[in-house]
């Protein structure tokens, strides 16, 4: 698949940059990058989509200023293999169906194949949350995950032992290819795909005994209470899709709501947190 894209350069006060960067993902349906303070980078599927949340974020927060550029059309069906290695999270090895691997007695395998849906294993805050769900799963949990993308997450828990797996997903792209992930791994049974907001859904599709919300920061500050509600009384959240400047930002957050933090992982920069649900 190819075809044109827009990118979105945001500037606004930086105590309103969450609240911008919650509006540009459920105008767009596609995560944000932030890339410093007051700064926010997004993309559009068309130039009237792009021009159109330009003009109703100047008109929504004071001091915004946007600029729409082009980006390059990308082959997806052939650019999304570019760079994809086998790699291993203590006893999960996730490599793609082109590779070959050799797993040890005790290792759990995980075939995945993401094309264009977020989740390869290849970015930071993936890994990051890989190897917190490696550590905490448990046999017979209940899983969520939150912006299930290639349905990495969600398939890893219960290559791990988890007795279900439920991932909810805005893009309607993402979940064909993440139940043909979970399909190849032999967990279809186990594993569910929902396409719709974490907002809405994720307190229906619980109680959960682990949930994993690997989005962005802004995104996981709004849905701490539905979370906390998603999960059982002791239940363990992973938060992920955070860079490690952003830990300062967002550890004071978790635990002002009630959260303790239990074990953080950086990989490359981006910073992941697993956190006991508050009683």
């Amino acid at each position: 698949m190819s075809g044109a894209w827009w990118q979105l350069d945001i500037t606004c006060r930086p105590e309103h940059a969450d609240a911008v960067a919650a509006t540009v993902v459920n105008a767009t349906g596609y995560g944000v990058e932030e890339p410093a303070s007051g700064r926010i980078r997004a993309v559009a599927s068309s130039d009237l989509d792009a021009e159109a949340l330009a003009r109703a974020l100047s008109t929504q927060f004071a001091d915004v200023a946007t600029t729409v550029t082009p980006i390059a059309p990308i082959d997806w069906s052939v650019h999304w293999r570019d760079g994809i290695i086998t790699r291993r999270f203590g006893r999960l090895v996730l490599t793609p169906s082109w590779l070959p691997v050799d797993p040890a007695p005790d290792e759990v395998v995980l075939v995945l194949d993401p094309e264009s849906a977020f989740g390869s294993g290849e970015h930071g805050s993936t890994r990051a949350a890989l190897t917190l769900l490696e550590r905490h799963t448990r046999g017979g949990d209940r899983v969520l995950d939150f912006g299930s993308g290639s349905g990495v997450l969600a398939i890893a828990a219960a290559r791990l032992g988890a007795s279900s797996a439920i991932g909810v997903e805005v893009d309607p792209e993402a979940n064909p290819i993440a139940e043909a992930n979970a399909a190849r791994n032999n967990v279809a049974a186990q594993v569910t795909f929902l396409l719709g907001d974490a907002g809405q859904l994720g307190t229906l599709a619980g109680p959960a005994h682990l949930v994993c919300s690997n989005i962005l920061r802004s995104v996981n500050t709004l849905l701490l209470p539905i979370i906390r509600d998603a999960l059982r009384r002791d239940g363990l959240a992973i938060f992920s899709g955070m860079e490690r400047a952003e830990r300062e930002l967002f550890l004071p957050v978790l635990e002002s709501a009630g959260w303790t933090p239990v074990e953080e992982v950086i990989d490359a920069d981006w910073w992941s947190v697993a956190a006991r649900r508050p009683t």
